[in-house]
């Protein structure tokens, strides 16, 4: 794996982000304020951790399987619903399952961009097609993005692909959309595993975008280069 000094090969025409993450802020913070609001709206006596915790057993095996071959396709909203369906029946609660993912994917749809994500965007569009493919479902991946006010090229869902990441069918499907060579394009991702392992096994090169300074899992495949902020990214690519 490169750090930040060393330079890509010259020949990138295409830049394609992960959005949740990478683009906009998500993490245990946003789940626990909308776990609350659910708790809230529906006059639920239980706790956002236990509720929360429920909810994330009943949703893991859709997270463990969903990039599996010969998986069935199910959406987000769908594997949510039938979580909280059974994080509810687990305590007893007498919720509305379809009303909390609902209110889930409304929220995902609200979440704000880092700091150092418009600028970068703004700076890699001068020289370079930019993309977004996100593991995600429409409605709320588009009207996260639209938020950004920045005009990608193109976007790519899970939902829209019929499969999840890190299925390099799903990044190989894009490039022929976009009618580019794996080679000539790069993947920028927060996660190792869907985002690095998926873009390396298309055959494109990696960056991982590290804003916490985390350690590597060496039980993964390494990205090509490894990034602390996406202001990085042009010096990277011109380099």
């Amino acid at each position: 794996m490169l750090g930040v000094r060393g330079f890509m090969e010259q020949g990138i025409s295409t830049v394609v982000f992960d959005a949740f993450g990478t683009l906009l802020e998500d993490g245990a913070k946003y789940w626990a304020a909308a776990m609350d609001s659910i708790i809230r709206g529906q006059g639920l006596a239980v706790d956002v951790d236990t509720l929360t915790r429920e909810w994330l057993a009943a949703c893991a095996d859709f997270r463990e399987t969903r990039s599996q071959p010969g998986t069935a396709f199910q959406s987000y909203a769908d594997a949510w619903r039938e979580g909280f369906a059974a994080a509810f029946g687990a305590l007893d609660l007498a919720g509305d399952a379809a009303a909390a993912a609902a209110y889930w994917v409304a929220d995902m749809g609200r979440r704000p961009a880092y700091p150092d994500t418009g600028p970068a965007l703004a700076a890699l569009a001068e020289r370079r097609r930019v993309v977004a493919l996100s593991n995600a479902d429409d409605a709320f991946l588009t009207p996260a993005l639209a938020r950004l006010g920045f005009p990608f090229a193109a976007t790519f869902s899970s939902e829209a692909a019929g499969t999840y990441k890190p299925n390099p069918a799903f990044f190989a499907a894009m490039l022929r959309r976009l009618g580019v060579a794996a080679k000539a394009a790069v993947y920028v991702g927060d996660r190792q595993y869907e985002d690095v392992q998926g873009g390396a096994a298309a055959g494109m090169t990696t960056v991982w975008i590290n804003r916490a300074g985390a350690a590597a899992d060496p039980g993964l495949r390494a990205p090509d280069y490894e990034i602390g902020s996406l202001l990085e990214l042009p010096g990277l690519l011109e380099g």
